[in-house]
Order: structure tokens, then sequence, then C-alpha cells
């Protein structure tokens, strides 16, 4: 078995320090002995993003916004799947995540970042969604490690009821609010209809292939 060789630290702002993990073709980003996400499991991620498209009342002219980065797995499925008109707005926290993707995982984000109808903002996506009104049909969320917050205790503020109510006033009428989660969390599914949302929540396997753990995706619509 190949061992695994630390190619990257990236201290996220007011939390831990992420490391970048190769192993053979293989990317993994960690934090102390947890392993954040890898690049052998994609398929939950892409599914946060055709999913949501596919909920979505129109697609023409779509402007969603995603939070964070990551591996890209979300943004490369949002880009593959929307039209030439969309937009697309990446809120990452983290600029060495972003460095690690123009570095030695740019084979794998395959100039997603240059694509022209993406955005790149270099901020707490909290900070994104708070500024908003009725700006986006979509806000995608792959933050932490869903709402039991992991890196940054900060993240929780995004999923209280209080962050909840600002992203559905950052929502267009009719507009998704799409989250990921590494498990499920039937309080967080009770706070999101207490915020006023209409809550789907849909399992999904990790790996695009059908296989690995099950994940969770909340898809809540706002009146």
């Amino acid at each position: 078995m190949k061992m695994r060789e630390l190619i990257g630290t990236a201290l996220v702002p007011g939390g831990d320090e992420l490391r970048l993990f190769r192993r053979g073709d293989d990317f993994i980003i960690a934090v102390e002995g947890n392993e954040l996400m890898s690049s052998r499991m994609s398929g939950s991620e892409e599914a946060l993003a055709t999913m949501t498209c596919d909920r979505l009342r129109s697609t023409d002219g779509a402007h969603l916004l995603i939070g964070g980065y990551g591996m890209g797995f979300t943004l490369r499925a949002a880009l593959a799947t929307l039209g030439p008109d969309a937009r697309i707005t990446v809120a990452e926290l983290v600029p060495g995540i972003i460095d690690w993707a123009r570095g030695p995982m740019a084979d794998l984000a395959a100039g997603c970042l240059d694509d022209p109808r993406v955005e790149l903002v270099l901020h707490d996506v909290a900070t994104v969604i708070g500024s908003a009104t009725r700006r986006y049909d979509a806000i995608l969320l792959d933050v932490d490690n869903g709402p039991d917050a992991l890196t940054r205790a900060a993240n929780d503020q995004i999923y209280s009821s209080t962050g909840l109510a600002m992203a559905r006033a950052a929502l267009r009428p009719g507009g998704i609010l799409a989250i990921w989660s590494a498990a499920p969390d039937p309080r967080f599914t009770r706070r999101l209809s207490a915020a006023g949302f209409a809550v789907e929540e849909v399992s999904v396997r990790a790996r695009s292939n059908g296989k690995g753990p099950r994940h969770m995706i909340w898809f809540a619509r706002a009146g």
C-alpha cells in the first residue's frame, strides 16, 4: 500500500490546520485525525450540484452561491449542468484551498475556477449570505462536516436559526438552500422547517459509482 505524503498545510481562520496529503493519484484533506474529503469520493458533492439544479424552477440565467470550494466537485458538476448564461459565486474562507486547486491539484480542478461563469470570493460564506437580499436562485453549502461543525466553531452560525433566516433572505422566491452533511441530523431538519423552509432530505452515496458511506443532503425551498 502506498504511503500518504504530506504536501501542504493551510490554517482555517479561527479554526484548525488543514493538511493536504497525496497517496498515489489520490488527494486527501484532513484536520487532526479526521479525513474531511478525498478525491476518491466525489459522488455526494456532485449530487449536491446536480440535484439542486434539477429542483430549480428554471436554470436559465440562474445564479448559484457555493460555499466552500473543497476539491471543486460541486462547482464542476454545476458548471457541467448549467448553461452559458448561468453565474456561480464560490465563497472560500481558506486561501490555501485555492492555492492547492491551482497548484498540486490543478489537474483535478480542470480549470473550473477560470470559467467565465465563476466568481471567486475569498470570504466567509456566512458574510456573503448576510450581505445579500433575494440575490441567489440556490445556495449550496458544503462547509465543515455539515451542521455538526468540526474544523471551526464559528461555522455553527451558518446552521443556526439566525443563519438560516439570513439564507432565506438571500434567496429569490422559490430558491433552494442545499446543505451537505456527513450524517443525518433530525434536530437540524426541524430547525430548517422552523425557519420557514419546505424541507426534503435525500440520502446519497459518497462515491459516484453508488457505493461508499451514505451522506445527507437537505433541499430546503424558500417560500
